[in-house]
């Protein structure tokens, strides 16, 4: 029997697999995990919000970061809490097409936030007599209205593409709603759907590690031939930290949406694949960049004693 998308038709997301014993626990757990991520970020924002220092072109990137890391996560713990305190894996059809719809626009937010991040090294290494011109803040604000249209112009495509269909199933796939399990609940013909999700995957998982590539290619050879042992130690630390941040994140996610397109995949593997993106990224950003980023890490300990000092006071 088919259902109109529009009615209020409840999913049912895959069972977590909980025992009695483990429900509050894992509750605790995944609490304590949101509430350090979003902690975590809203430091990240805010101290690069009040530093004037950190007004530069490659902080201002990074200040992107936590929040699309702050949607991701927000789409996805909430529910997830809800369905583990109350041991109902119910979601109504309109608050599985949001969440999906976040989680996605999370996704190619953040490969193309770490990609203008990458470009901004490249140009500030291969390019330094340049940099000002280039990374001017007219052209800084130019690249992030493209990172948030790019992102949001195409997952809306994504989406409306999908919401066409009339389902004639309600089990979802995964622990949480995506497009491609959205697609499964479907029986008609959604050839167009998979090619343009194909050419998502292509453009927004091929380009940004096109730029990584590029980028870091030309960012090493400075470092090989520059006689600057400092300059090469410094270039090398930053690179490094925003390489480490960008291939958890690749990984993770090529092999998760792959997976969904093996029909002999293991749902098990695709599924921690899945939440892996959703954890992990928004866990590791804020402490990687706070930890390895030198002007970050001070400027968010003076940040933290100044607030620490006034509440005291």
């Amino acid at each position: 029997m088919y259902t109109n998308a529009s009615s209020a038709v409840l999913l049912t997301l895959e069972t977590l697999g909980l025992s009695d014993a483990n429900i509050y626990p894992a509750f605790l757990f995944g609490t304590l995990t949101y509430v350090f991520i979003m902690f975590c970020n809203l430091l990240v924002l805010s101290t690069i919000a009040v530093s004037k220092k950190l007004h530069k072109p490659m902080f201002i990137l990074l200040f992107n970061l936590p929040i699309s890391d702050m949607v991701g996560a927000t789409a996805f713990f909430p529910q997830l809490l809800f369905s583990i305190v109350t041991q109902n894996r119910l979601i109504s059809h309109p608050a599985c097409f949001t969440q999906a719809f976040l989680i996605h626009f999370y996704g190619i937010g953040n490969l193309l936030i770490l990609s203008a991040m990458a470009y901004d090294r490249y140009i500030a290494i291969c390019c330094p007599l340049r940099y000002n011109a280039i990374m001017s803040p007219h052209n800084l604000i130019r690249i992030i209205i493209l990172i948030w249209f790019i992102s949001f112009s195409m997952i809306f495509t994504l989406f409306m593409l999908a919401a066409r269909f009339k389902i004639c199933r309600t089990n979802i796939v995964d622990l949480f709603c995506n497009n491609p399990s959205l697609l499964k609940l479907v029986c008609e013909d959604t050839r167009v759907n998979n090619y343009y999700g194909m050419i998502c995957i292509i453009l927004l998982q091929g380009g940004p590690m096109a730029i990584i590539i590029y980028t870091y290619a030309q960012i090493l050879h400075t470092c090989v031939i520059t006689n600057n042992t400092d300059a090469r130690r410094k270039a090398i630390q930053t690179c490094g930290t925003h390489l480490v941040v960008f291939l958890i994140y690749q990984i993770n996610a090529t092999f998760a949406l792959i997976a969904h397109r093996i029909e002999s995949s293991s749902p098990y593997l695709r599924r921690a694949l899945g939440v892996s993106v959703l954890i992990f990224p928004p866990f590791l950003d804020p402490i990687i960049y706070g930890l390895k980023t030198t002007e970050l890490k001070q400027s968010m300990i003076i940040f933290l004693k100044r607030n620490v000092g006034s509440t005291k006071l």
